[in-house]
């Protein structure tokens, strides 16, 4: 399908709605991950729908010495990706349709979680994010809008000014699309040369690393429960020859381990990168928990996000993944 190209509101407000309108708010320069959100938009909004992409590369949320006039502009190709891809328009508004009378004085506060990790390295990020993202919720009226899960701060954030301002509207996360490398889709990946492109692939292995250590530890506290103490239990193990299993559980159920084991797997592979030629130089990497981005801690369950971020070149990338801690223990 050909999507529409709407510069003003006045054009979108003008369109007639008989469904559901799903949003996927972009910067531009359109791959196969917006292509999925995309696509996400359009199942969600169904045939009767209508699925709005907008494109705004956002100047409040670029800090000094930051890519704001480096940042990809392919409108004509954005256009034609969303409208294979299912969108029924595309709203490319200029900075003076968003900000008519030019950088607004009011804005929306991040609070203390948008000053944590991206927050910390690019301060002021969030503010502009989260103001930008509340006029486009405005001008577009969605009933729903669609972010992408690798922007795993950029989303919550999303989540709680929707949920602490009252605004009508629900918030989905789509999962991060990866290359066949594994590398997150980045509108920035363009940015790499063939050697960055192999040292930025320590993002990624050093979340699956991390992702693995996780597994292991859960697996094993869960053989941990399925064995008692008892002296008779453990000769019945030992007849069979389980014991050696056993003790292994055991050991990693009681002594190091958890977020600080899966931080340190994950780090190793981040200092090999900082010795590769071109060199990895971290940000930060961060165990948190997504409902307000602090460090989890030994004892925590439930939902939390392994998050990095660091420089290859001259190009800023980030990436995380989903980890659930308790997995197995409500099982027994």
């Amino acid at each position: 399908m050909t999507a529409t190209l709407l510069r003003t509101a006045a054009d979108l407000h003008a369109r007639v709605r008989t469904g559901r309108r799903a949003v996927v708010m972009t910067m531009g320069a359109l791959h196969v991950g917006h292509a999925t959100l995309i696509r996400t938009a359009r199942k969600i909004a169904g045939p009767e729908g209508e699925v709005v992409v907008t494109v705004f590369v956002n100047p409040l949320q670029f800090g000094a010495g930051e890519d704001l006039d480096r940042y990809p502009r392919t409108l004509d190709a954005d256009v034609e990706l969303a409208g294979t891809s299912g969108a029924d328009a595309v709203f490319a508004p200029s900075v003076d349709e968003v900000y008519p009378g030019g950088e607004p004085r009011v804005r929306i506060s991040a609070g203390p979680m948008g000053e944590r990790l991206e927050g910390a390295a690019r301060p002021g990020h969030f503010d502009g994010m989260l103001t930008v993202v509340a006029k486009l919720l405005h001008l577009t009226r969605p009933n729903v809008a669609l972010y992408g899960q690798k922007d795993a701060q950029q989303l919550a954030l999303i989540r709680r000014m929707v949920r602490d301002l009252n605004f009508g509207v629900e918030i989905v996360g789509v999962p991060t699309v990866r290359e066949e490398d594994g590398l997150a889709l980045s509108s920035r990946n363009r940015y790499l040369s063939p050697a960055e492109r192999r040292t930025a692939l320590a993002l990624s292995q050093a979340l699956f690393a991390g992702r693995d250590r996780h597994a292991a530890q859960e697996a094993l506290r869960a053989r941990a429960r399925e064995v008692p103490a008892s002296r008779a239990r453990a000769e019945a193990l030992s007849a069979i020859g389980e014991s050696r299993a056993a003790a292994d559980a055991h050991a990693v159920a009681t002594t190091a381990g958890g977020p600080a084991a899966i931080r340190a797997a994950a780090r190793l592979v981040l200092d090999e990168a900082a010795r590769l030629d071109p060199p990895l130089t971290l940000d930060y990497l961060a165990l948190v928990d997504p409902s307000d981005f602090t460090d989890v801690g030994d004892d925590f369950t439930g939902e939390a996000v392994l998050a990095v971020a660091a420089r290859v070149g001259a190009t800023r990338l980030i990436d995380n993944i989903p980890l659930t801690f308790g997995t197995f223990g409500d099982a027994s």
